[in-house]
């Protein structure tokens, strides 16, 4: 029997993100993807997550979607059977950050958008990763929209610190990287599985920031391994 498996987008991502784990792991998973473009604050889009989603499900978030993941668990702990964080961070902005967030936003509608993408691919994507990806993720964000964009900055610079709060998932935990991951460190990452009680840590070789299109295959195996674990 397929599990229910509510899947998170991360800043100016769509479906196109978890493409190859909706194809990969249709198998074992009944997949549907979460609305993150119509609100301006982490905590909303929560909550329009759980207002769409099964009464229980199999939860995976990936970047801003394992932020928006973390506060469905914060909300409604009852509900998610399993989580899964990829690439992403627990912390909240620093005020530096919080203001680079605003500087990308000025910026883009200055100068444009696609030049603010394709300024951030280095930080997004491996250096020896297929040029072909980097093109999909700014067609992506481009379809995403600056408008999206704008709201996904001011959500991700407002969130709080969920790291104390990741003591109390009590349900099948994986936490994974891209092992060069330079928007969300693999230090993010072990702090988050040392947080969760049994968490699983992968950390996915030649890898940047966006591995669920770098390396399919790798986070496939780890999510499939997770989908099996006993609850």
């Amino acid at each position: 029997m397929r599990q229910p498996l509510v899947l998170v987008p991360g800043l100016t991502c769509d479906a196109e993100v978890w493409g190859a784990q909706i194809a990969g792991l249709s198998d074992v998973a009944d997949m549907t993807v979460a609305d993150t473009f119509a609100d301006d604050s982490i905590a909303a889009m929560a909550r329009r997550l759980l207002d769409a989603a099964p009464e229980r499900f199999a939860l995976a978030g990936f970047s801003m979607g394992g932020c928006v993941a973390m506060e469905v668990v914060r909300l409604a702990p009852g509900r998610v059977a399993r989580l899964a964080l990829l690439d992403t961070s627990a912390r909240a902005d620093d005020p530096d950050h919080a203001a680079v967030r605003r500087a990308a936003v000025r910026t883009a509608r200055e100068r444009g958008f696609e030049r603010v993408l394709r300024g951030s691919l280095g930080l997004l994507v491996h250096p020896e990763a297929d040029p072909a990806i980097g093109e999909a993720v700014v067609a992506m964000a481009l379809r995403v929209g600056i408008d999206t964009f704008e709201r996904q900055q001011a959500a991700i610079a407002g969130r709080g610190d969920s790291l104390p709060a990741l003591a109390q998932v009590a349900v099948p935990a994986l936490v994974l990287v891209g092992a060069e991951d330079r928007t969300t460190s693999p230090r993010h990452a072990r702090d988050m599985a040392a947080a969760i009680p049994g968490a699983v840590l992968r950390q996915v070789p030649r890898c940047g920031h966006m591995a669920t299109m770098e390396q399919p295959e790798a986070v496939n195996a780890a999510l499939r391994d997770w989908l099996a674990s006993e609850v």
